[in-house]
């Protein structure tokens, strides 16, 4: 009890060994415990100023800053990123994110597990140990050997929370697919919004040209209700997040786009939500979506490639949509030229963290006198070996003698990605000038719908990941570069910093007896132009509802 006779939430620090995650499970970091009845009872009268009405509950990634309550920022939670180096951190202020979703209704119910600092894609590179989901398999219930499979990364707790109910909602980080690529993986929906749109302000940044605050549910609709509902996410412009694009900006992004409500749009309004203004006159009647060619690589699953075929043919069934082959040349330089990006960046933002400044100091490690290295024994034991690998990686990248043949091509890739997508979109990009389609670039396969080019597309369908959710043990004896290639089909549109969202897409079982990852689907994912992410999410949720009818039951 506080000083007042109010009572205070106080933190569990969970670790991995303890029963009370579920099913050990490992996807919270921390949790926040409800007040009792008796709590309760003592609270003295009157009560506290007015909070919003409870909504939703809220867990959150462990890598954005969060506070007991917005009033109350001396006692925060831990924000650990999942790393030795920063297990005693507590954030003196709140995520504007987290903020922002109080004050919708959301109440906290605890931090997620993920990869170090965000770096992975199997939340297996955690201080706290791996996040697991169970695969679908209810004749096994035998606690000890049940068989657990990766749940993605680096947003892996958060997935997990919400797939097993736990959370409404969960905060997520996406620098390269870490929201989509879980959500795939656990049977959920996953959103990476346009670049700028949601405030960074609070997250403990990785690569921060590349860097988005995600949001994950079970379904569309409530992620569609709190960024584009009346006075939604998507109008609010952060001052403290130099990357948070203006509101004037953010209005003339909106111009000819559909679903952006505004203040005086009663029109929006009585259409029903966000729902009814974005998917209100038939905008789903003859759709076109696009295949890309360079999507149908030699790695993808057969069982994901058919149920990605079935897909598309579905949409064009239910909808009458146009599915369109197209053409994205540069892609397929986008994984490498990611992965040199982002640990540059990365690199740089990870400088600060000595010991001294931030972190945890190695006070048993030979002293630092004059002649010696002031921090070195910190950053080698609070640092894992992928933040380390990743760290050298992009030190090199930036060095005089590897710049030019390394991240400056990769930043030219980058540029050569976005053009691709700009070029197959119908809708122009608001940030760039309109280019025409350089047909010496365009595959044999593809037709010319006039003299300037090929047919345009309002978005693109391809799978989120390139297989099913390996089996945790697998996971452990890949290489790194095994595991780099799970973000060949996220990391295009991260580049880019185009909207993207990961719905559940049902597969089928290749062999009697096997699970089709944790959750028996794999993840579809559309890909739309900047800042139509209204539009998106609406297409989203009516082909989530088209393919809902075969995805088995959680």
């Amino acid at each position: 009890m506080s000083a007042r006779g109010r009572p205070r939430l106080r933190l569990r620090h969970v670790r991995p060994s303890t029963q009370q995650q579920h099913r050990l499970l490992n996807h919270f970091v921390s949790r926040v415990p409800e007040p009792t009845e008796e709590q309760q009872q003592q609270q003295p009268q009157p009560p506290p100023p007015p909070t919003p009405p409870f909504r939703f509950t809220l867990a959150v990634k462990d890598n954005i800053s969060t506070t007991t309550s917005p009033a109350a920022a001396a006692a925060a939670h831990p924000t650990t990123c999942a790393s030795p180096f920063l297990t005693t951190y507590h954030a003196p202020f709140e995520a504007t994110i987290v903020t922002q979703l109080r004050a919708r209704g959301a109440r906290l119910v605890g931090k997620t597990n993920l990869d170090e600092f965000g770096m992975g894609s199997h939340s297996t590179h955690s201080a706290l140990g791996a996040v697991a989901q169970e695969p679908q398999d209810p004749s096994n219930n035998d606690e000890k050997n049940i068989l657990q499979v990766s749940a993605g990364g680096s947003s892996g707790g958060s997935a997990v929370a919400v797939a097993t109910g736990e959370a409404d909602v969960a905060l997520g980080t996406d620098t390269g697919g870490s929201v989509r690529l879980p959500a795939a993986y656990c049977g959920v929906v996953g959103y990476k919004p346009s670049y700028g749109m949601l405030s960074r302000f609070g997250v403990v940044p990785y690569a921060n040209s590349l860097d988005t605050v995600g949001l994950l549910a079970p379904g569309v609709g409530r992620i569609g209700e709190l960024v584009f509902e009346d006075g939604g996410l998507w109008a609010e412009h952060d001052p403290r997040d130099p990357t948070s694009l203006s509101v004037a900006a953010r209005r003339r992004c909106a111009q000819g786009r559909v679903g952006y409500a505004t203040a005086a749009s009663a029109a929006g309004a009585a259409a029903g939500g966000w729902e009814g203004r974005a998917v209100g006159e038939g905008l789903l009647r003859g759709l076109r979506l696009g295949i890309p060619l360079e999507y149908n690589i030699e790695e993808l699953d057969p069982r994901i490639r058919d149920a990605w075929a079935q897909a598309a043919k579905k949409l064009q069934e239910e909808f009458g949509a146009r599915v369109v082959p197209v053409s994205l040349p540069s892609t397929r330089h986008a994984l490498a030229a990611y992965y040199v990006i982002a640990p540059a960046e990365a690199s740089s933002n990870l400088a600060k963290y000595d010991g001294v400044r931030y972190g945890v100091r190695d006070t048993e490690a030979a002293s630092d006198a004059a002649g010696g290295v002031l921090y070195a024994a910190s950053r080698g034991k609070g640092f894992g070996d992928e933040v380390k690998r990743r760290i050298l990686l992009g030190s090199y990248t930036l060095s005089s003698e590897a710049m030019d043949n390394y991240f400056i091509k990769a930043q030219r890739v980058r540029r050569l990605v976005r053009r691709d997508f700009n070029r197959v979109f119908a809708l122009d990009n608001p940030l760039h000038e309109r280019e025409t389609f350089d047909l010496t670039d365009l595959d044999e396969s593809i037709a010319m719908e006039d003299k300037w080019g090929p047919e345009e597309v309002d978005f693109l369908l391809c799978p989120t990941a390139p297989t099913l959710a390996p089996r945790l043990e697998d996971v452990m004896n890949q290489t790194p570069v095994d595991a780099y290639m799970n973000d060949v089909f996220t990391v295009p549109a991260s580049l880019a910093g185009l909207p993207a969202i990961s719905i559940p897409m049902p597969v089928a079982s290749g062999i009697a007896g096997e699970v089709a990852g944790g959750s028996g689907t794999a993840g579809l994912q559309l890909i739309g132009q900047y800042w139509d992410d209204a539009r998106l999410l609406a297409v989203a949720d009516a082909v989530s509802k088209t393919l809902l009818g075969t995805i088995p039951a959680r």
